[in-house]
């Protein structure tokens, strides 16, 4: 079996959230299963110069966007044993930065439509084209109305995988002729409510549409959830399957983590987080404490996240609970400012760093104790399940891939704790319930060392696709 996945980013070329993880670590799990997987994705000018270096060149050939046509690159490059095509063409993708730019919407057609114009220069015939999110949705549109009838093209199937659903790809009608090039009967594809929509075109013509966990798969059927996709999505529902992602658990190991003040695995984990606990504390300018429970947030600062509800009751928290919390994250600027004055007042039981520095989350997931993600919304979360791989218990909302991954231990055999409304006092219950295990000694290691045997590889994931990718093929 061979699949293309297609991505606007991967690791370890570009990544700037989720989706660069995923199709930097799926793509190898599915090759060390024997499917002979290749990535695809454009070629942007901040790759790093010596990832570029590694790059050859194989051809280039002008792809047709609407009534003209632009040059196309083709480079390929190998990376753990998984083939990376990148797509070139400077006037679109010589910027700095990936996203938020004002012809984005050409920007990802031009990449949608070279996907399938390079295969058969590539000597690459997929059997499954896997795209993702908006920025290759018309992959699957532009294969249904232009490819699938040519002899060289026949009988690929098409995935779609929805990674957050509120990023559609929307834009005026004016964009079928001037930038898609549909042809007005096949107009209707793309409109929904007035405008275009590349995710709900993608919706139309995948034979298959994921998301990364079986609730989000479920909640996205709701207005609540679905960012005005619900309709389409209920019409649709029997091409929808959710499959929860995985994490690099080669990078996220405790017992590798240069990042970290003392490596540890299952056997030393009190050992270890011990050592980590009091790194952590003196990094964030707080008094250096075994006996307390340490809370880390890393997060980023926006409300989807869940930080109305901190808002309303960590004052509560702070002030009757001997209690520490750390927090890593940027975003608006009134949650940022909130934390910043958080830790004015409770300087020695807070410490915040606004910003992004990966080797501070990576102490925090192992140097605290119970890790929180009271989110809105959560389509799949990794943090969570990075929190339980370094032994840190989670507290987190019953959604989306929190619900899949975390189960509460009340029931005596859960490896976080969890609530399931909306609801400050609710999140409260949970963090003082974690707080009462914490002060159990004798429970309390039982607890981390279920946390850090979870299995959350991408090997399972990638099981799951398999067999998704062979029902289809059938």
């Amino acid at each position: 079996m061979k699949v293309l996945y297609v991505a606007s980013e991967a690791q370890p070329f570009m990544a700037s959230g989720g989706l660069g993880d995923v199709a930097g670590s799926l793509p190898q799990a599915l090759r060390k299963r024997l499917i002979g997987c290749r990535v695809v994705m454009p070629l942007y000018d901040t790759i790093r110069q010596e990832l570029k270096d590694t790059m050859t060149f194989i051809t280039s050939i002008s792809v047709p966007v609407a009534w003209r046509r632009q040059y196309c690159g083709i480079f390929q490059a190998k990376y753990k044993g998984v083939i990376y095509y990148l797509i070139d063409n400077q006037y679109y993708f010589k910027r700095d930065t990936i996203y938020g730019h004002f012809d984005d919407a050409e920007r990802f057609t031009f990449f949608s439509r070279a996907v399938l114009e390079i295969l058969p220069h590539i000597d690459f015939k997929p059997d499954i084209i896997h795209c993702n999110d908006w920025q290759s949705a018309l992959t699957p549109v532009f294969y249904s109305t232009m490819y699938s009838q040519d002899p060289w093209y026949q009988g690929i199937k098409t995935v779609f995988t929805i990674h957050n659903i509120q990023y559609q790809g929307t834009y005026g009608m004016d964009l079928v002729s001037d930038v898609v090039g549909l042809k007005d009967e096949n107009a209707n594809i793309l409109e929904y409510d007035g405008d275009v929509n590349f995710m709900k075109g993608a919706i139309e013509c995948a034979d298959k549409v994921t998301t990364v966990s079986p609730s989000y798969a479920n909640e996205i059927l709701d207005p609540w959830y679905s960012h005005g996709l619900d309709s389409i999505l209920r019409e649709r529902q029997w091409k929808l399957q959710g499959i929860l992602n995985g994490i690099d658990t080669e990078s996220y190991d405790p017992e590798t983590d240069e990042a970290i003040a003392m490596k540890y695995n299952s056997q030393n984990v009190a050992q270890g987080k011990k050592k980590n606990k009091a790194q952590l504390q003196e990094n964030m300018g707080l008094p250096i404490r075994e006996d307390v429970p340490v809370i880390g947030i890393v997060s980023r600062l926006v409300s989807h996240k869940g930080l109305d509800l901190i808002k309303a009751v960590f004052d509560e928290l702070l002030s009757t609970t001997d209690v520490q919390v750390v927090v890593l994250g940027s975003g608006d600027w009134q949650y940022e400012n909130y934390f910043r004055e958080l830790a004015d007042r409770y300087h020695d039981k807070i410490g915040v760093r606004i910003g992004f520095e990966p080797a501070l989350a990576r102490k925090i997931y192992a140097g605290a104790d119970i890790f929180l993600m009271p989110s809105k919304s959560e389509p799949c979360g990794l943090s969570q399940m990075v929190a339980l791989r370094y032994g840190t218990v989670p507290i987190v909302r019953e959604t989306g891939g929190l619900k899949d991954s975390i189960t509460d231990s009340g029931d005596g055999a859960g490896n976080g704790f969890t609530f399931k409304t909306y609801n400050a006092h609710d999140m409260l219950g949970a963090i003082h319930r974690a707080l009462g295990a914490y002060w159990n000694k004798e429970y309390w290691p039982t607890l981390v060392n279920r946390a850090v045997n979870c299995d959350f590889s991408w090997g399972r994931s990638a099981n799951e696709y398999i067999k998704m990718y062979k029902q289809l093929l059938k």
